[in-house]
């Protein structure tokens, strides 16, 4: 009944160390595990193969895009979806999923917890009817129904959110996302560059998806909001290790009895 999708590119360390969490913790919970990569050039298909997972190979890389692929791979019911620097921490990850979607027919997607966001909305039933953008579908640890995905396909047009805006989409069509307290761990350290592309992907997202719009007062705001952040982490860095240093001499000066 269920396929777990993992996207991936150039991460087999992250990718190992999620196949052997699948292979070894929930391998009787789970139908098929694919791996959706884009051109790695590390040992990522290897990797694959060591775990019994499904490689396939996205040339033309697109968030929507991406998404549809992984679903059109999947062979099962219900896709679960992972980054290769997420994974499944609680123990009936997937029985909690499966549970949720025999339940109501009427099912589109669950969002599983990660993250004090998560947990908020979850404890206190804000619904993705009242906040679809925090409640809704996050392609990372979440599921959803492929019945749904073959009536409502992501779209490929959205530079980022397209599990946001499916979310919004399908929701608008009648259908229900929910909450599962299904827990995992999204673990990623991104590059300056990295961060930056993300910001960009998000400025556009947040405009097409939300109308948050922007100006040039907003953009001199925030330049200069970081550059005080910055200027002022740095003379506090500075500040604590000059007394790291003295505290340090001081000690050495008079060091307390040992145990």
């Amino acid at each position: 009944m269920i396929s777990v999708v993992i996207r991936n590119k150039n991460q087999e360390v992250a990718l190992a160390f999620l196949l052997k969490n699948l292979r070894e913790r929930y391998n009787d919970d789970i139908d098929e595990i694919v791996v959706v990569d884009n051109l790695s050039t590390d040992g990522s298909e290897k990797v694959a193969a060591t775990y019994n997972a499904r490689f396939e190979t996205v040339k033309e890389f697109s968030y929507g895009g991406s998404a549809n692929f992984a679903a059109q791979k999947a062979t099962h019911d219900v896709v679960v979806l992972f980054s290769a620097h997420s994974y499944p921490v609680s123990h009936d990850f997937f029985m909690l999923i499966k549970d949720k979607f025999q339940s109501n027919n009427n099912l589109a997607g669950l969002r599983c917890l990660h993250s004090p966001n998560d947990y908020r909305n979850y404890i206190n039933n804000v619904s993705s009817q009242d906040d679809p953008n925090k409640s809704g579908l996050i392609f990372s640890g979440s599921a959803f129904a492929k019945a749904v995905w073959q009536k409502h396909p992501f779209n490929e047009n959205v530079s980022t959110f397209e599990d946001k805006e499916w979310s919004k989409r399908v929701l608008e069509a009648g259908y229900k996302i929910d909450f599962v307290p299904a827990i995992f761990s999204y673990e990623i350290k991104r590059t300056k560059a990295q961060e930056f592309f993300r910001f960009k992907n998000d400025i556009i997202g947040n405009y097409q998806l939300w109308h948050e719009d922007v100006s040039i007062f907003s953009a001199f705001k925030g330049l200069l909001a970081t550059s005080w952040r910055l200027k002022r982490g740095f003379v506090l860095d500075l500040w604590y290790a000059l007394k790291r240093f003295l505290y340090t001499i001081k000690f050495s000066f008079n060091k307390p009895e040992k145990f």
